[in-house]
């Protein structure tokens, strides 16, 4: 039995939600194959490690972003 036969036998209303699903998991798998995470921010704080503990660093950098 294929997939068309067997959402076909589905009510309207499940068929919908199939759609839905089939439709997230096709844009799900296009985003992975997208834009590869950016990790050039690597190491951009070193300067500030003997002044700040590491909590102390995250209060600085949630005051410098404006949080």
């Amino acid at each position: 039995m294929s997939i068309d036969e067997i959402v076909k036998k589905l009510p309207e209303e499940l068929q919908k939600e199939v759609m839905d699903f089939v439709n997230f998991l096709i844009e799900k798998r296009s985003k992975k194959t997208g834009v590869k995470l950016r990790q050039d921010w690597i190491g951009a704080l070193r300067d500030y490690r003997s002044q700040y503990t590491s909590i102390e660093l995250q209060k600085k950098i949630m005051e410098w972003r404006g949080d």
